[in-house]
């Protein structure tokens, strides 16, 4: 491991595109030099380091991998201290998501939003232990509402975030006082890419109390808030739902 870099440095998995790419550039105004993952979305990706180069130069690093397979997790890790030599916030945000109505789920279907919703942030949070601890540094989750409250016709991926919720409870629990490990569960903050007819994101509104949509600006403030100013928080999920979990 190279000596370490004078800024704190956040690993965010899923960087590239939508709410990833909105927490990177939070971070990175924040002060945080960035470890950008990608799947697939290599010119968003690149986009984005450019973007953030050009406010801040030798501030982020570009790392690919398939987070469904496993070898590759470590990897990231060592390459990220090799470049960095340290890590302070890892930000779990990638993850799959599609409806998975009962009679027709598919055991692919499992293994795929299991592996992006649950499978991943544990074994990448495992592999970052040792440097987060050294840099005392932290652990946020981007769970999801539904694993509060279902959405019908998604059992797989409201099962893999639930999953997800709890494994932020109990690695807060094995992890401190060292690393702090928290969650934020947005609620209707960005529509899924592959859009919703209008008419069901007015309903969704409707019983939403503050009557509006969040917006990845939310989200991304909840995720520097917990890594940065919340040093007595730890084992907590926020809700970014304006309050729409208050409602039936």
């Amino acid at each position: 491991m190279k000596p370490r870099h004078d800024r704190p440095v956040a690993l965010i998995t899923g960087a590239g595109r939508r709410v990833g790419a909105v927490i990177a550039h939070t971070l990175h105004a924040a002060g945080y030099d960035l470890a950008l993952h990608y799947r697939r979305s290599i010119d968003d990706a690149r986009t984005l380091a450019d973007e953030l180069e050009q406010q801040r130069s030798g501030s982020t690093l570009l790392l690919q991998a398939e987070l469904a397979e496993l070898a590759s997790l470590p990897v990231m890790i060592e390459q990220l201290l090799a470049h960095y030599g340290r890590l302070d916030a890892l930000v779990n945000n990638a993850s799959a998501f599609y409806p998975t109505p009962l009679g027709t789920a598919t055991t692919q279907q499992w293994n795929e939003l299991f592996a992006s919703n649950a499978q991943a942030p544990f074994f990448l949070s495992q592999a970052a232990i040792p440097a987060l601890r050294e840099t005392r540094g932290g652990i946020v989750n981007m769970i999801d509402i539904y694993a509060e409250r279902p959405l019908a016709e998604h059992p797989l991926y409201c099962m893999a975030k639930a999953a997800l919720a709890a494994m932020t409870r109990s690695l807060a629990l094995d992890l401190g006082p060292d690393i702090r490990v928290n969650g934020v569960a947005p609620g209707a903050v960005m529509w899924p890419s592959d859009g919703k007819p209008y008419a069901d994101q007015q309903a969704m509104l409707t019983r939403t109390p503050l009557q509006r949509a969040g917006t990845p600006d939310d989200v991304a403030g909840a995720v520097l808030w917990l890594l940065r100013d919340a040093p007595f928080v730890t084992g907590q999920i926020i809700r970014i739902d304006g309050g729409r979990t208050l409602s039936v």
